[in-house]
């Protein structure tokens, strides 16, 4: 718990600090700062689907699990995926399970989050490391549709995008139900010619559950901002994140029907882990000639994860159970350079950017047995580096005043090696080394605005690495599967108050081989195809009232065979009814739906549909408090206690007791009412 600690003596320290920061100094008088703003440019989106989560909308969700945020995006769904604790969410969108990245690729400020072969999963995305409100915006994508995405960006991409200052300095305190509380300090000593931004984030919980999370993470971000001549921007950041907890994991429902354990109980009370990522970027802009631009973004990670699982309990040990141990420590670094060029090509407004994108991954990842975290034996203990290089050109035309085109070519080229390093005689032994490259090609035409409407075709093709110890394995594996998207959209402000956006998407995937952390084999699937719809709308009922809302219906299946993929989304519904007064109260009612899915290729077993209510209030204070305003919140989540399982499978295991293995819905349990209140102090 010291890192906590010092988490709260910081946040108590830092106030002050600021406060002095703010006086003057030694008798000298300080002048006013003057801070001059500009008028944002506007986004140009090239998709209907594509969707921006602004600070006031990241001000009103629930901050216990950062991946929430997503939520606010029309057909993004985060899930605890563990039962509380360090592990990363499942993420449900567009027809896929991606696990827990597989198919959506995440970013912060440009730098990736998705970890590939990672010792629990391909694609691993733990998110647990951002600071919601020390975000500026999220950007979100979806589909293959864009030159600067590579791997894992097939169903969707989000982009994290961190602040550079705050307007006013934050000291805040959060208390809640199941022990839960946070600590949380924004800060910015400078605004001038040097811009600083310094966040500092402690949380810990023991969760509803029956053997308490004891969950704690501590965040710090640190990032600085200047220019060194005129047209130039260089930015530093640095980050920090630890997270420790336990887990309740997944368990059988056949346990909590028979009443061996209530829905917050756990089969294997061991089950947890703690993990930690430590980060490093720099950023620099040069505006080199009229219309030119440079850029180069370079990052450096360093990440471990010790990871404790148990999720068929005795069914393949019946002495000492089947739980696992996996271990991830490794260094994840590469960079984006580049250079955009705008102007005009025989009278027509252009625009051409030529970049290269390299990235590395270089560490151990290991998985054994274990038995209430003692160690008992190795499957699997690897060196991997894994590298890939990407040069891309991106192309955009408006040859008319209603006629937009954007579109362009990547190439990845990867190279995969494999070093065995298993001591004793493990079962599992990849060894090797390969290499292999693709080539996607991407197509967006905008048509519009017309009376407020646009329209927009969109095609692109695109791809998700496979784990690198299934491809030195097994040479009949492509180790870059290829997806195809296409996309029709229309979004339209006709009215002033009305907003509304509508696409049609298809999705195809040559294979969705991966390989399985938790069993340490790969399992192969055939060719897919999903398809849906998603359509949303906001409506500004009153000056100070709007309501938001949008469905996605999908389908998703095997092309061959026409049966479905297990645990892929069908529907999902979002919304959220939020008024701001004038006089400083803002408050928000947000539902959250997620409609049966199918559990098995045959559609014979459905999860449980739920349906989630949130509450959260804040309210300003008018009047000042000393040099800042006070601002209390309550925050109330599952409004309505409603009992629903959020993670849901279908899969043998054994209890202890059972003389043979039994299939059953395993699941983790959605949380309770609860109720968050604490207090901001914004100076």
């Amino acid at each position: 718990m010291m890192p906590l600690r010092w988490l709260v003596l910081a946040s108590l320290l830092a106030m002050p600090l600021s406060l002095a920061l703010a006086q003057p100094q030694n008798g000298e008088a300080r002048l006013p700062e003057v801070v001059i703003t500009g008028e944002r440019l506007p986004r140009l989106d090239e998709a209907a689907s594509q969707f921006l989560i602004t600070p006031e909308d990241i001000q009103l969700l629930p901050p216990a699990r950062p991946g929430n945020i997503l939520r606010v995006v029309p057909g993004f769904v985060t899930i605890d995926h563990s039962g509380g604790g360090v592990k990363a969410d499942q993420y449900l969108l567009r027809g896929f399970d991606a696990d827990h990245g597989t198919d959506v690729a995440f970013f912060m400020d440009g730098m990736p989050i998705n970890i590939r072969s990672h010792a629990h999963g391909q694609g691993y995305a733990d998110l647990n490391f951002v600071i919601p409100e020390a975000l500026q915006e999220i950007e979100t994508y979806k589909g293959p549709y864009y030159v600067e995405f590579g791997d894992f960006a097939t169903a969707g991409v989000a982009n994290f995008i961190t602040r550079e200052v705050v307007d006013e300095n934050l000291a805040e305190v959060t208390f809640g139900t199941f022990n839960s509380q946070r600590y949380l300090t924004l800060l910015s000593p400078t605004k001038g010619a040097v811009r600083s931004f310094i966040a500092l984030e402690g949380f810990l919980t023991d969760g509803p559950y029956d053997n308490p999370n004891d969950y704690y993470r501590f965040n710090g971000l640190a990032k600085l901002t200047m220019n060194p001549m005129a047209d130039s921007e260089l930015t530093i950041t640095a980050s920090h994140y630890r997270g420790d907890s336990n887990a309740s994991g997944q368990i059988p429902l056949r346990a909590v029907d028979e009443g061996l354990i209530d829905r917050f109980g756990s089969i294997d009370p061991s089950e947890g882990g703690t993990t930690q990522r430590t980060t490093g970027r720099l950023r620099f802009r040069w505006d080199a000639r009229p219309g030119g631009t440079a850029f180069a973004n370079m990052y450096l990670q360093n990440y471990q994860l010790d990871l404790f699982s148990n999720f068929t309990f005795f069914l393949n040990n019946p002495v000492n159970g089947d739980g696992i141990e996996q271990n991830d420590d490794r260094y994840i670094y590469g960079g984006h350079v580049g250079y955009r060029q705008a102007g005009r090509v025989l009278g027509i407004d252009s625009a051409a950017t030529i970049g290269f994108q390299a990235r590395i991954d270089d560490g151990q990842v290991r998985l054994g047995t274990q038995q209430e975290r003692q160690r008992l034996g190795t499957t699997t203990s690897i060196d991997l580096f894994q590298a890939s290089y990407s040069p891309y050109l991106k192309l955009e035309f408006q040859p008319l005043s209603w006629m937009r085109f954007v579109g362009g070519v990547r190439s990845d080229v990867y190279q995969f090696d494999v070093r065995d390093r298993c001591p004793d005689d493990c079962p599992e032994r990849p060894e090797g080394d390969t290499s292999d490259h693709i080539v996607n090609w991407k197509a967006n035409l905008i048509l519009g605005p017309w009376f407020g409407t646009e329209l927009f075709l969109n095609y692109g093709t695109g791809f998700h690495s496979n784990d690198t110890r299934a491809v030195v394995s097994d040479p009949g594996i492509n180790p870059l599967p290829r997806a195809r998207g296409y996309e029709a959209g229309v979004r339209t402000r006709q009215f002033e108050r009305i907003e509304f956006s509508a696409a049609f998407w298809l999705l195809y995937l040559d294979s969705e081989l991966v390989f399985v952390g938790d069993e340490g084999v790969t399992e192969a699937s055939d060719a897919t195809r999903r398809m849906g719809f998603e359509v949303g709308t906001k409506i500004k009922l009153l000056d100070w009232l709007v309501l938001r809302a949008d469905v996605t219906p999908t389908t998703a299946e095997f092309r061959g065979s026409g049966d479905a993929v297990p645990l892929a989304p069908r529907f999902t519904a979002s919304g959220d009814l939020t008024a701001r007064l004038p006089f400083g109260l803002t408050s928000s009612l947000q539902l959250l739906h997620v409609g049966e899915r199918y559990l098995t290729e045959d559609r014979s077993v459905t999860s449980q549909p739920f349906t989630v209510l949130n509450l959260i209030t804040r309210f300003r204070l008018p009047y000042k408090i000393g040099p800042g305003h006070l601002e209390p919140f309550l925050i109330v989540q599952n409004l309505t206690n409603t009992n629903y399982r959020q993670a849901q499978f279908f899969f043998d295991s054994r209890l202890r007791d059972e003389p043979a293995p039994v299939a059953d819905v395993h699941f983790t349990p959605g949380a309770p009412f609860g109720v968050l209140g604490g207090i901001g102090f914004l100076f």
